[in-house]
């Protein structure tokens, strides 16, 4: 367990004797421990030297003089030892690794079991848990330790027939993790190891305050070592005492001192204070990153002729959190929008910002608004929110129908399509400005989407890192595409989800400086065999000509059982929708895995189902395709409204 283990025994055998002996060897990764070492190099001095177990040489004044020294220089080094862990684990380390050997020859540290963060107050009673145990020397073989100290004698009467313990024989830990000291205790209200823990300072171990509390600490089988070998010192943090720890040494080695309990008192407290601050720490980057993550979608829908996946990984625990996001909305006609955006800073903040910005594109993608438009409101909202709120963003709508998608950009890399024959393309669109520079004009292209490719948007945590520039990156990212398309083959696309796993693959150990959003869409199209469109004149006339419509069109397809049913839903649907139209009436029927009618008018009104009474003569029509209906709904554009129903194909399970 420690590399100067042997040295550490030859020297202890010496000094167990009474002669000379050579300074204990510290740990070679121990800042504390080389701070002694360069300080006493040279000297002829040995344990019996001070009771920090520091080497110190010299008589009189300057000895005192140079142990109080060694004293604060041991401190220095051990506290800075201490501050260099970030979590909770490498604080407790560093407590161990730069008191042992140096200062003790072993260490249990105790903490609260929870540990609580901030000015919560506990409700149940307060439990300390060993976390950890470090000791000078390992036990190979632990298998006859009472023919060690005796046959047929116990722990305690070994310490009584020699008068102290000696703790070199005892393991602190077994090879199969079992503990001679308690793993857990609870402290009792007005108890010994309350009223020590309460009075904050630590105590030697032959006090009559802690030989009361340690058997409630360690157990009341765990053996107390005899005078002044043991300290047992409170851990406070800022607001309360949050664990305990005891130093340990054993009869080869001198005891503590007075001044070794202010040693104690100043490791106790850097390591309370460093550990509250290290839960703090890390309450707050878990609720940063849940916070980002509730923002981001559950679940991706799965729109009518695209295919979608995501990936989303956060930055490095230097920086976990981030502003990047990515969503997929379902527009009317069957269409998807396709958002990624960055907004700029790592901190909670920019996560916060991040949701009022996803939450007004799915408000303005609901009111079908040109991709131009939608970053235009994004921009102003973004000026509200302040001065510095900016962002990158790019703002997608696929038609499956048309086999068409109009991208619009704000200052976001460039989305990179792979065609169905391997060929990565990295499209060209206008960059344009961030969100929230304000008074900046947005354009918006049309693009061919051909079935069969896949468009992957991106944000630049993915191309651009320390190591290389985004542009770069952009280049690497085309070549990995279209090397992931070459080795599935150029007749068939490669898998979404296996494609999104290959991309991050192409990041190395340096490029995890920021977060990252990724989202890929397979467009699948709808085959223009697929589709029936009309338009009717708002007359009285337009339900049956609908009715008629919609018989052919199923007569064509070879579904005449749906016929009933989608009359019936049709005829509801067109005449409500005649009722308040003044322009012509759009029908549209698609054919896909499920049977989807669209009727569009120009009335902004969304109609509400309502329950009829028994005299009404009307009100029944939307009852009938909630009733009938897989599915239904009604979407507010910005030239009117879509009323939508689905049915189940023949065959099909029906899930509602």
């Amino acid at each position: 367990m420690r590399d100067g283990a042997a040295a550490r025994n030859a020297a202890g055998a010496t000094a167990g004797h009474g002669g000379p002996s050579e300074p204990p060897r510290p740990r070679g990764d121990g800042p504390a421990a080389a701070a002694g070492a360069d300080e006493t190099s040279g000297q002829n001095s040995g344990h019996h030297g001070g009771g920090s177990g520091i080497p110190v040489g010299g008589t009189g004044e300057a000895t005192a003089a140079r142990r109080e020294g060694d004293r604060l220089r041991f401190v220095g080094a051990a506290t800075r030892r201490i501050a260099r862990g970030i979590d909770l684990d490498e604080i407790v380390l560093g407590l161990c690794r730069a008191t042992v050997p140096t200062f003790s020859d072993a260490i249990l540290v105790y903490l609260r079991d929870p540990l609580p963060v901030g000015d919560e107050r506990p409700v149940g009673p307060v439990v300390l848990r060993l976390r950890r145990t470090d000791r000078l020397r390992p036990i190979d073989d632990l298998t006859d330790i009472s023919s060690t100290i005796g046959a047929g004698m116990d722990l305690a009467g070994a310490a009584g027939a020699t008068g102290e313990l000696d703790f070199s024989q005892l393991p602190l830990v077994g090879p199969q993790g079992d503990l001679p000291a308690a793993e857990l205790c609870e402290i009792r209200p007005g108890g010994a190891l309350a009223e020590v823990l309460r009075g904050v300072r630590p105590v030697f171990g032959s006090s009559a305050a802690a030989r009361a509390a340690l058997p409630e600490l360690l157990g009341v089988d765990h053996p107390l070592p005899r005078g002044n070998r043991a300290v047992l010192a409170p851990l406070r943090g800022r607001r309360r005492v949050i664990g305990a720890a005891v130093f340990l040494r054993s009869p080869e080695r001198p005891a503590f001192e007075q001044n070794d309990l202010l040693v104690a008192a100043q490791l106790a407290t850097h390591t309370a204070l460093g550990i509250d601050k290290a839960v703090l720490y890390g309450r707050e980057a878990y609720i940063a990153d849940e916070l980002q993550r509730t923002m981001l979608p559950d679940s991706l829908p799965q729109p009518t002729g695209v295919r979608l996946a995501s990936r989303y990984l956060p930055a490095a625990e230097t920086a976990r959190v981030g502003g990047d996001w990515y969503d997929a909305i379902p527009l009317p006609g069957s269409r998807v929008a396709l958002v990624v955006g960055d907004v700029m800073g790592h901190s909670m903040t920019s996560a916060a910002i991040m949701g009022q910005l996803r939450t007004t594109a799915q408000t303005l993608a609901q009111l079908d608004l040109p991709p131009a438009e939608v970053l235009h409101h994004l921009d102003e909202q973004a000026q509200r929110l302040g001065s510095d709120r900016m962002a990158t963003c790019l703002y997608a709508v696929y038609d499956p129908v048309a086999h068409r998608i109009t991208i619009a950009n704000a200052g976001h890399p460039p989305p990179v399509l792979l065609h169905l024959g391997g060929r990565a393309e990295v499209l060209r669109v206008p960059p344009g400005a961030p969100i929230g520079v304000g008074g900046v004009d947005f354009e918006a292209v049309e693009l061919d989407a051909p079935a069969g490719a896949t468009l992957l948007l991106y944000t630049d945590g993915l191309v651009e890192s320390r190591l290389r520039d985004v542009w770069t990156g952009i280049e690497q990212l085309r070549e990995r595409l279209a090397t992931t398309a070459q080795l599935t083959g150029l007749d068939h696309p490669p898998p979404l989800e296996a494609l999104c796993d290959d991309v991050l693959d192409m990041l190395g150990p340096g490029d995890r400086d920021d977060d990252i959003a990724l989202l890929a869409a397979r467009f699948d199209g709808i085959a223009p065999s697929d589709v029936a469109y009309w338009f009717l004149d708002p007359e009285e006339t337009a339900p049956g000509r609908a009715r008629r419509f919609a018989r052919r069109a199923l007569t064509r397809w070879g579904l005449e059982e749906l016929s009933d049913s989608l009359e019936l839903l049709v005829s509801e649907v067109v005449t409500n929708a005649v009722r308040y139209a003044e322009r012509p009436v759009t029908l549209r029927l698609l054919r896909t895995d499920v049977l989807r009618c669209e009727v569009g008018d120009d009335s902004p009104q969304l109609p509400r189902q309502r329950r009829a009474r028994d005299t009404d003569e009307g009100g029944r029509g939307l009852f009938l395709v909630n009733r009938m209906a897989r599915r239904w709904g009604a979407t507010r554009l910005s030239s009117g409204k879509v009323v939508w129903f689905e049915l189940p194909l023949p065959g099909a399970q029906e899930r509602r």
